[in-house]
């Protein structure tokens, strides 16, 4: 090569943004002219795609600000019930049909617009954040998922979720038969995205997955034999990985975490009167601004005589003390809950079997962003011989696999005591009580099933379980295990025979 000849450079970013426009134009065009048959495709399968939209509501709470990326004729969105609704749709055709659908007079929450959410244009345009954001049946167009989910950070916050649906490529032989029938509309070609893959590229461009589920393994009614199948076997570990539909639910790690928060330490009490002031001596300084709250439950012991003693021995921490209305841990809890002050809410059992050592962990993963809600495990680190009795270690483990498939959301210890998260989201869990009630006796898992409905992101902390050294446990093995098998049997139709 000559000395003086300059190496070839090619403008790669401008032949890729190239290609980007001309597969655009055609997909475009494509769905224009598909516009005016949409609906009665949707008609045409409509079991499908009512469950879908039925299980979408599950993820998404009425009452949001949604962003629903890829509209088309507006449905989906509709059915959400956001406060305010925002379709964007790269088919002009298809957001007319949508505006036709869902006219502003009587649609004044809902706003469709024509727009290619590749062209960072289109999305600098909104007025962001959202507090859900939606791509169903979306990613399989884009030219670049990875740069499409990045762009996303724009329009998020701490709270927004990322929700992501998609279909099964092992459906590919099935689906390309039914269009070739003409039960099913044709699609240009699709990218050929997993749930692995989709994770991944979320996991790219800086988003925290937090749970992933499958859906509808008979996407037909089929005189009923459809739901019956997709509400009950369909959910099983293994077939569920079969079905047709899957999602895939995120949120951005660029806001995560919390600005040194206020926290209260809620220790429900009851025949505890031992366990007090070492509760409150052995509590470390790990934030500025702590909140101790008992909540005494009618003891026979003096533990609420010890209590007022602790707060008169120890003026310059805030201590406080309520007396439980209710009966049970799980309004002791609740109560508690309502009554504190703190940003952070954080449970301590009394018999400080957890350790109040290890609070500075949990507060740590809370704030620094790493989890949404902080679950102590007692099952990793080896337990004191007389901590825990072989019965209900078994019992233990045996229910930590079962709700792990219930929740999408690995948990090895559901009983364990300890437990963290923002008082924020204690609020929403409060709010949305509703759709499970109040159900759970023992208060973790009212919080533990809030927490997965709203998509929080789950952090487990082990720590080292030891044994009572005062009074006696509260727990029966029988009696609350047979509480554990109904509560098993409620999620299971609440969460996942939906």
């Amino acid at each position: 090569m000559n000395s003086h000849t300059k190496p070839l450079r090619l403008n790669t970013d401008n032949t890729a943004e190239q290609a980007r426009v001309r597969r655009a134009s055609q997909i475009r065009e494509y769905y224009d002219r598909l516009a005016p048959n949409r609906d009665k495709w949707i008609a045409r399968n409509a079991y499908f795609h009512n469950e879908d939209s039925r299980y979408t509501r599950f993820l998404v709470p009425s009452g949001l600000k949604v962003l629903d990326l890829g509209c088309g004729t507006g449905h989906m969105l509709a059915k959400l019930q956001p406060s305010e609704g925002v379709g964007i749709d790269i088919s002009p055709k298809m957001i007319e049909a949508a505006q036709r659908n869902y006219p502003a007079k009587s649609y004044p929450n809902l706003e469709f617009m024509a727009g290619d959410i590749e062209d960072p244009a289109a999305l600098d345009a909104l007025d962001g954040p959202f507090e859900v954001i939606i791509l169903s049946d979306t990613v399989g167009l884009l030219e670049d998922v990875e740069a499409t989910f990045a762009s996303l950070h724009r329009l998020s916050s701490r709270e927004t979720r990322i929700v992501v649906a998609y279909y099964s490529w092992l459906w590919t032989p099935a689906i390309t038969f039914a269009e070739f029938l003409g039960a099913k509309m044709r699609q240009v070609p699709l990218n050929r995205l997993g749930p692995e893959d989709v994770s991944g590229l979320l996991e790219l461009a800086d988003f925290d997955v937090i749970k992933r589920d499958w859906r509808q393994l008979v996407p037909k009614r089929l005189f009923g034999l459809g739901p019956l199948i997709n509400h009950s076997l369909a959910t099983l570990p293994i077939l569920r990985r079969l079905s047709v539909r899957h999602y895939v639910i995120a949120r951005s790690r660029r806001f995560a975490g919390l600005d040194n928060p206020s926290t209260t330490v809620v220790i429900p009490c009851r025949n505890e009167r031992g366990n007090i002031a070492p509760a409150v001596s052995r509590l470390p300084d790990f934030c500025s601004d702590v909140e101790i709250l008992f909540v005494e439950g009618h003891s026979k012991d003096g533990t609420q005589e010890e209590i007022e003693r602790v707060i008169h021995s120890n003026p310059e921490l805030d201590i406080k003390l309520i007396t439980q209305t209710g009966k049970g841990k799980g309004s002791a809890v609740r109560e508690a809950f309502d009554a504190a002050r703190g940003e952070v809410l954080m449970i301590l059992d009394a018999d400080l079997t957890v350790p109040p050592e290890a609070l500075p962990k949990f507060y740590e993963a809370l704030v620094s962003g790493k989890g949404e809600f902080i679950n102590g495990t007692r099952l990793v680190y080896p337990m004191e011989k007389r901590a825990m009795r072989p019965l209900n270690l078994i019992a233990n483990l045996s229910f930590s696999v079962i709700f792990s498939w219930l929740l999408n959301q690995r948990f090895t210890d559901t009983l364990c005591g300890t437990k963290v998260l923002s008082k924020a989201h204690y609020l929403s869990i409060a709010k949305n009580r509703a759709y499970f009630g109040n159900f759970d006796p023992f208060g973790d898992f009212d919080l533990i099933f809030g927490a997965s409905k709203l998509n929080l992101k789950v952090i487990e902390i082990p720590i080292r379980y030891a044994e009572r050294t005062y009074g006696t446990t509260q727990i029966s093995r029988f009696r609350h295990g047979v509480l554990l098998l109904r509560m098993v049997i409620f999620a299971f139709r609440k969460l996942k025979a939906l």
